[in-house]
């Protein structure tokens, strides 16, 4: 199998059920941004930091890839092959996984300036990379039918990732800076 199919040299490509729409059409956009967070993630899960995470955040890798073939999908076609779906027990497992986070984390008074070590600033590329798939998505459900779940694991995935970074600061005794804003 060729990686190349020089179908998409004009600028278009084939939604999951065959339609061909512009590589700049918003679905398009919108799981093109979840597979850059994919790529985050990956970059996350290599940090020896996260040694013990690396099975849930493979897990959460592959959630996205359900959520990239969910968006990837014609909603005005029916599809021949039955294809993952998000559940409500993914949502909770990011939920569960933040609770454990947090109980050994200081309390938050403040906001936090992303960065302190390079393990934790690419935590909050991703999340920030979160946050814009889940604009992104809320836009295209704005427009055409899309899962409310992909939405709320997006939306939960992020806060996940911010509590994650809190986590990697303390594990690995960077500081965490606060923003004091100047008035």
């Amino acid at each position: 199998m060729k990686i190349y199919t020089k179908t998409g040299d004009t600028g278009q490509t084939s939604l999951i059920g065959g339609r061909r729409v512009s590589k700049a059409h918003h679905r398009i956009d919108a799981y093109g941004t979840v597979d850059e967070l994919n790529s985050w993630i990956g970059l996350v899960r290599d940090q020896p930091v996260n040694e013990s995470r690396k099975e849930l955040l493979k897990e959460i890798q592959d959630r996205l890839f359900t959520i990239g073939a969910e968006l990837a999908t014609d909603p005005e076609k029916t599809v021949k092959k039955p294809l993952p779906a998000i559940l409500e027990a993914d949502v909770q497992l990011l939920e569960k996984a933040m609770d454990e986070m947090d109980a050994c984390l200081p309390d938050l008074r403040a906001f936090v300036l992303p960065g302190g070590h390079q393990a934790v600033s690419f935590c909050h590329l991703a999340r920030t990379v979160c946050r814009r798939a889940e604009r992104l998505t809320i836009a295209l459900s704005e427009q055409e039918p899309v899962d409310p779940l992909v939405i709320q694991y997006l939306n939960r995935l992020s806060d996940y990732l911010f509590v994650l970074g809190r986590k990697m600061t303390l594990e690995l005794g960077a500081e965490e800076i606060s923003w004091k804003p100047r008035v």
